[in-house]
């Protein structure tokens, strides 16, 4: 039974999940706490997701994760930790630069201070680079730890850097 403070919705607010609004970039109905909750925990496999192509309008979930990782604070945390990992591997403990290739981190030093200041900058960039640089820097099979890995990292991080270009479209 519902009583006085029942709860009543306006007939445009009460959408199903996959329901357009008009003026939403990603095309999708808002998130809610749950979704925002979800795509968090969630953030390495959307990232992936993302990454690897999928557009985030494919589903509310990757929209959500798509808006978070897109946001400036989101990216210039990211840089950061793209521009410790090129200090640790210039000069890092000989244990922390055992667990990743330092070397070739360190070679790729210009092309990782390219992509920090593409992440850090305050212009709309695509959710898809901002995904690849994640990925790449947290993928234990990827080109910054693993030395079988099928792409060197100077190609990831210029792939990745492409996605950031703000001459690319936000949305696909």
């Amino acid at each position: 039974m519902r009583g006085i403070h029942s709860d009543r919705r306006s007939s445009s607010a009460v959408q199903g999940p996959d329901d357009l609004l008009l003026g939403d970039p990603l095309g999708l109905r808002p998130a809610g706490r749950a979704d925002r909750v979800r795509a968090r925990v969630s953030g390495a496999s959307l990232d992936a997701t993302l990454a690897a192509g999928v557009p985030p309008e494919a589903s509310r979930l990757l929209a959500t994760r798509a808006r978070d990782i897109v946001t400036l604070s989101r990216r210039q945390a990211l840089a950061r930790d793209w521009e410790h990992l090129l200090r640790t591997a210039r000069g890092g403990k000989p244990g922390q630069v055992r667990r990743i290739r330092a070397s070739q981190i360190a070679a790729a030093g210009p092309v990782i201070t390219e992509l920090a200041e593409r992440l850090a900058a305050p212009l709309p960039v695509g959710a898809r680079g901002v995904a690849m640089a994640t990925v790449l820097l947290t993928d234990a099979t990827g080109p910054v730890y693993n030395g079988r890995s099928r792409e060197t990292l100077t190609t990831a991080l210029e792939a990745a850097m492409q996605q950031l270009d703000p001459a690319q479209p936000v949305f696909t």
